[in-house]
């Protein structure tokens, strides 16, 4: 690569019109205390002036009898320039910028340097590293200057330039300026000043995920050197350090395993470091390492010293206490804040970022720690009880109560790698752990909470008096908690426990829906989400037991209410929806007192969205592109009601547009849209068919084309929606069979499809093998091994019956076609357990005009590949 160098622009300013002011140039004064909308109107008027960046520039580098501060303003008001004029500033203006700054960056302020440096990474992130061929040359040359402020400043900008134009560093735009500069800071790594090391480290590291090809040369330099940096006294080096180890071990991981031994050691202190920084980034190592591969081997010596510390990771220190403060006294009563919602909505004004920051750490090192002992416990599982045992016997009963809240994470977290392992412990555990869910601490109540739901399927297994009662009895306490923090634990830890319950809570249902309900008055704003998602889960659990007057009269109410306070642009329309629908499924006819509002509004959610798609996409400069969300819940919605209401929906269709909507969005360009249209699609199919079936026509041809398995949930559910078609059509399906068959044919003998969408189109090619046999029985025997195949694993239903009579018709029409592979229908035919009478004779049929085309000598022969398991059962049932 050639540097390349340019003549510096001359420029001299007017003395009259430089100013202690750095806005006040032009004689167009600015007070200091302006208001920022006048101060910025005032700024655009002096950037009428040819002169005026000249001015800014010249008194952040030139004008010393003036203090750091009003110089760096100066500054930052021309970067404020640079971002949103660069393109419109004179020749001479933008070359007298560059080379004033490149001039300066060894200013002896190291306020100055910084501005200068943001100043010129500013310029450079315009796309100015193409336009400004001497800048990394002469960054590279002031690395070399005896004067540590020069260097420092030219490192600085050398820094931010690799954070933000990596990619460009690394392509041949630049002449691959990369090969001069990643040796160049290899050198630095050993410079006597720590913050140099550090910048050296950083900007090197910007290079290792992209495996930069500059760098994998020297990759071995690059580890050496870093191993010369391990025991550093500046944190921010010993930061930088393991943060390159870190990323090693994703892309190198080869150069690291000879020195893994002592990496790990290495990492061991470095987790322990007392900057919190380096603690951090060093915990994060773990987590890495136990994803790889080799983890089990690498790590197993070393569990004794690595459990223990990462335990000791997920303790809250006093300062975490101090700004967990909200999060352990009462505050139920306090309305939400932005924070509280965090990190769901951006982060609040009111919050001092330092404060956030401060927050975002504390939970990062006790949830990387947390994250990786949940790792380490689904890689070796009960091998990793003898290590953490005798710890959690310490902390579960200890009198600090930090230290018992830490012991219950750390029970929560290896719950599924050690399910198995802990079993004889519950007796003992789960009834200290109901006990805790009382504690006076509220950080106590919450992990209890999360660690209580982690065992949610164990605790079923049992007797429901013995666990569940005792249990569910005191979450829903807990659900009613005096704060905000419990309350959700509570309530996400109720709805894991309702999934793995069932129906067991059904006896208790008066008493769970008395609390749920109650919570409505109770929650704020963020909880009252979490509520939602409780009660559609309880729904889904207990399905039609929830379908009794007492519990609608108790239940309905405060979800109408909260849907009809809601306006149609707000966000939380979306979880109350999720909710609506999981009810509305469940309450099936119990429903119908709310449908005909709730369906309306669906359709008109619809329909606004599609309308204002239709006009973003028309005029976008005019119209915001809609949020489409509201679109795919309000379908999914739909869905419910109509899987709840069945034939009672007929009516609101017949009285809607939605088949006319659906035609636009099962044809949308989002997938999660088409995959909801075509979910309510089969539904209504099922529900109230005549109303879909003069749109088929319109329909089939599109449905066809989106049977694309890289969209795994958008075609299984048009594969499911075609099949519910083709049973309702019929012979009359006989016209659409070839716009669906060679897609269907392609996901079916496809390697690797998913297990639920070859399920499904088995289950759909049965259902069109039975409605059109003759039409499908040519294609038999591209089908039949894979079809057979997945429907061996689906248990006994409706859907599976439907599928065989398919199979069965096809083959009773082309005997020829499954000659081949008889051996997988035979064993598909011995997965039903207990097939109706009709299917039964079908297949002894079948098997027993195999078996008398083929003679006894030759079935013996192919009978004799069967198992043992598929000899008995063909004998038993089918009697050949």
């Amino acid at each position: 690569m050639g540097w390349q160098t340019k003549m510096e622009y001359e420029w001299k300013p007017d003395e009259h019109k430089t100013s202690a002011n750095p806005a006040a140039v032009e004689g167009v004064p600015v007070p200091r205390h302006h208001h920022p909308e006048n101060l910025q109107q005032k700024l655009e008027q002096l950037n009428q002036y040819p002169d005026f960046n000249n001015y800014l520039i010249f008194v952040l580098t030139k004008l010393k009898s003036e203090d750091g501060p009003t110089r760096s303003l100066s500054g930052l008001i021309l970067k404020n320039n640079v971002k949103a004029h660069f393109q419109n500033f004179p020749n001479g203006v933008t070359d007298f910028i560059k080379s004033e700054c490149l001039n300066n960056l060894g200013d002896s302020s190291p306020l100055i340097r910084t501005t200068v440096g943001i100043l010129i990474t500013t310029i450079a992130s315009k796309g100015e590293l193409q336009n400004w061929p001497d800048l990394l040359p002469k960054l590279c040359s002031l690395l070399d200057s005896e004067d540590y402020n020069t260097c420092e400043g030219a490192f600085r900008a050398l820094q931010k330039i690799c954070e933000d134009s990596a990619e460009t560093l690394d392509s041949d735009v630049l002449d691959c300026p990369l090969n001069i500069m990643v040796p160049k800071f290899l050198q630095f790594f050993k410079h006597s000043s720590p913050k140099i090391r550090s910048h050296a480290v950083a900007c090197v590291n910007q290079f290792i995920i992209s495996r930069t090809q500059a760098l994998m040369l020297h990759i071995d330099s690059f580890i050496e050197n870093l191993f010369a940096l391990a025991g550093d006294e500046e944190p921010e080096v010993r930061k930088n350090v393991c943060r390159a180890l870190v990323m090693l071990l994703e892309v190198r991981m080869d150069r690291l395993l000879p020195h893994m031994h002592n990496i790990v050691e290495y990492l061991l202190q470095r987790t322990q470091d007392q900057d919190e920084n380096v603690a951090l980034e060093a915990c994060e190592f773990w987590l890495t390492l136990a994803e790889q591969p080799i983890c089990k081997d690498v790590l197993v010596r070393h569990l004794p010293k690595l459990v223990p510390v990462l335990v000791n990771g997920m303790k809250y220190s006093d300062i975490d206490i101090i700004l967990l403060k909200g999060d352990v006294e009462e505050d139920e009563t306090i309305p939400d804040s932005e924070r509280d919602i965090w990190p769901r909505s951006h982060r609040s004004r009111t919050v001092p970022q330092q404060k956030m920051m401060m927050m975002m750490r504390l939970m990062m090192m006790i949830q990387f720690s947390a994250a990786t002992l949940d790792v380490l416990a689904n890689v070796y599982h009960d091998e990793l009880l003898p290590h953490i045992l005798p710890l959690l016997k310490e902390l579960l009963f200890h009198h600090e109560w930090v230290v018992k809240e830490s012991g219950i994470l750390v029970l929560g977290a290896i719950a599924e790698g050690c399910m198995q392992g802990m079993i004889p412990y519950l007796p003992e555990l789960i009834p200290h752990l109901i006990q805790c869910l009382s504690d006076k601490k509220a950080l106590v109540r919450s992990i209890t909470c999360w660690t209580l739901s982690c065992y949610a399927r164990l605790v079923v297994c049992q007797p429901p008096d013995t666990y569940l009662k005792p249990l569910m009895t005191e979450l829903l306490e807990r659900i009613l908690d005096s704060n905000k923090r419990v309350q959700e634990a509570a309530c996400s830890a109720f709805a894991t426990l309702e999934e793995e319950a069932c129906t067991e809570p059904v006896p208790y249902l008066a008493y769970i829906l008395d609390i749920l309900v109650f919570a409505f008055s109770k929650y704020r704003h963020k909880n009252l989400l979490i509520l939602y998602d409780a009660i559609g889960t309880l729904a889904d659990s207990v399905g039609h037991h929830v379908n009794k007057l007492e519990y609608i009269q108790m239940l309905m109410p405060p979800l109408i209410q909260k849907w009809n306070m809601l306006k149609d642009e707000d966000k939380d329309l979306f979880p109350l929806l999720e909710c609506l629908s999981s009810v509305a499924t469940a309450l099936q006819s119990g429903f119908l007192p709310h449908c005909e509002p709730v369906y309306q509004r669906c359709v008109n959610l619809v329909q606004k969205t599609l309308a204002q798609a239709m006009l973003n996409n028309a005029h976008p400069d005019q119209y915001e592109a809609p949020d489409k969300d509201f679109m795919i819940v309000a379908l999914d919605l739909l869905s419910g009601l109509a899987e709840g209401l069945g034939g009672n929906i007929e009516q609101l269709v017949a009285r809607s547009n939605i088949l006319t909507l659906m035609y636009q969005c099962i044809q949308d360009k989002m997938p999660e849209v088409r995959q909801s249209s075509f979910a309510l699609l089969g539904d209504l199919t099922k529900a109230c068919f005549p109303r879909v079936k003069p749109c088929i026509a319109d329909f089939m041809p599109i449905m066809g084309t989106k049977l694309n398995p890289e969209l795994i949930s958008v075609c299984n559910n048009a594969t499911w929606a075609i099949g519910e078609i083709s049973i309702q059509m019929g012979i009359v399906m006989k016209p659409y069979i070839p716009m669906g068959l060679h897609q269907l044919a392609e996901i079916i003998n496809r390697p690797n499809t998913p297990k639920t969408l070859l399920e499904n189109t088995a289950i759909t090619i049965g259902h069109l093998y039975y409605v059109c046999p003759q039409e499908l029985a040519p294609v038999l025997q591209q089908f039949i091994r894979p079809r057979c195949t997945s429907l061996r694993h689906i248990r006994d239903n409706e859907e599976k019956d439907s599928a065989f009579h398919g199979i069965c018709s096809m083959i009773s029409v082309n005997p020829s076609g499954v000659i081949q592979d008889f051996i997988f229908f035979c064993d598909a035919v011995a997965s039903w357990i207990n097939p109706k009478d009709d299917l039964r004779n079908m297949f002894c049929k079948i098997l027993h005009g195999f078996k008398n085309q083929v003679g006894d000598e030759n079935w013996r022969r192919f009978s004799d590949q069967f198992p043992l398991p598929l000899e008995e059962c063909l004998a038993a049932f089918y009697g050949v």
